[in-house]
């Protein structure tokens, strides 16, 4: 694909309300209104353009909402304290007591938990399938299914959802197609490619430092309407209200974002050819011995590379935190949870990120008791951090 969400983001004009060339920080909770009638009004939701108390909108989380829409070529967004918040939220305005849910089994730990263990107390049934397998989405769809709810590039098996074919199949059931695009912002544009919701954790890559905990739903403007509806709105309700002066940095942090994927995705690709030489199992998109690698090119936007996670079979447990522990003395990076960092962070999957699916289902979706998760850094001496890596291993 040619799609540039840079440019969107860079032909957003946004300016604070005294000309400063970032948005000012919105340091209220509430609003004023000049008469009682248009308080009513915006209560009522019929009112553009004011602000009635930050667990609904503020000017801060505005600014922010709307760049994620221009990144994701969506009518609209709404942010959100985590992406834990955002995808509960998001799938909760669509599903109701008595609806289906198709999922990737392959998925975050934490979502893989509130599919499994949450949802049921409410009646909300879930299908757990091989996401990479087309009949088997088919086959698990119902007349109740409401969702087909997948990860662009899925974790941590980093295998490629055929995000076109699952929405025209979410499509001709009634579905929407919720996609998570927090491995791949930038690398792929699911809306363009079929997508009706897209959630974030914006904790990762989009802010890129790892110093805050966020969130991002991006949809239409009729999702967005309802989900912050003052009366029926999940995000409303529930309340995972983003702070101003995160937002606020998230937002500038957002412009080096084009620039920190490529970067990220330029020593990923660089490791995994490199480290796969060795003859270990290594699990990256950009290689061409990976299943889905052309499915990865058709989906991509042209530039922005196969992104900065790969994933390292090292057969056991035992092996791969010591391992672990050899890179993280060396200087590699650091052993620690989460992404999107200025340095590579790594961890043994299984028993960490995605610990809370049970060890059978790990071994039915073949992820491996020693399988290490790499968000490689942005550094400037990759032939150097492959050394220091040859030497751990």
């Amino acid at each position: 694909m040619s799609y540039n969400p840079a440019k969107k983001i860079y032909d957003l004009k946004q300016f604070g309300e005294f000309g400063g060339v970032n948005p000012s920080v919105t340091d209220s909770s509430t609003f004023t209104f000049l008469k009682g009638e248009t308080m009513e009004e915006t209560f009522l939701g019929h009112m553009e353009g004011c602000f009635l108390y930050s667990r609904h909108w503020n000017p801060s989380n505005k600014y922010l909402a709307d760049a994620l829409a221009a990144l994701e070529n969506t009518e609209s967004a709404w942010v959100t304290a985590s992406g834990m918040a955002a995808i509960t939220c998001a799938l909760l305005q669509v599903c109701k007591s008595g609806d289906h849910i198709v999922t990737s089994v392959t998925t975050y730990g934490g979502t893989f938990a509130f599919l499994k263990n949450w949802l049921p107390r409410y009646n909300i049934d879930v299908t757990f399938v091989d996401i990479t397998n087309l009949e088997q989405v088919k086959a698990a769809m119902q007349p109740n299914t409401k969702v087909i709810y997948t990860e662009s590039v899925t974790n941590p098996l980093l295998q490629v959802s055929d995000i076109p074919e699952l929405a025209k199949m979410a499509h001709e059931h009634g579905a929407k197609l919720m996609v998570d695009n927090t491995f791949t912002p930038m690398i792929m544009t699911p809306a363009l490619l079929g997508a009706d919701i897209v959630v974030y954790s914006m904790t990762k890559f989009i802010n890129g430092k790892n110093d805050c905990v966020a969130g991002a739903i991006c949809a239409s403007e009729e999702f967005i309407g309802e989900l912050s509806n003052v009366n029926d709105g999940t995000a409303m309700l529930l309340g995972p209200v983003l702070d101003s002066l995160r937002s606020s940095s998230i937002l500038k942090n957002l412009h080096t974002l084009h620039l920190r994927m490529k970067q990220h995705s330029r020593n990923a690709q660089f490791l995994a050819e490199n480290v796969s030489e060795a003859g270990l199992k290594l699990i990256y998109p950009g290689l061409k011995n990976h299943p889905q690698h052309e499915l990865h090119k058709k989906l991509m936007n042209d530039e922005f590379g196969f992104g900065g996670l790969l994933a390292l079979d090292l057969k056991t447990h035992k092996k791969a935190n010591r391992f672990m522990r050899k890179m993280q003395d060396a200087g590699v990076g650091y052993l620690a949870v989460s992404l999107g960092y200025f340095k590579t962070l790594f961890s043994c999957s299984g028993h960490s990120t995605s610990s809370e699916v049970p060890l059978e289902i790990q071994k039915q979706m073949g992820l491996s008791d020693g399988l290490v998760r790499f968000s490689v850094g942005l550094d400037d001496n990759m032939e150097e951090i492959l050394e220091k890596i040859k030497g751990c291993l």
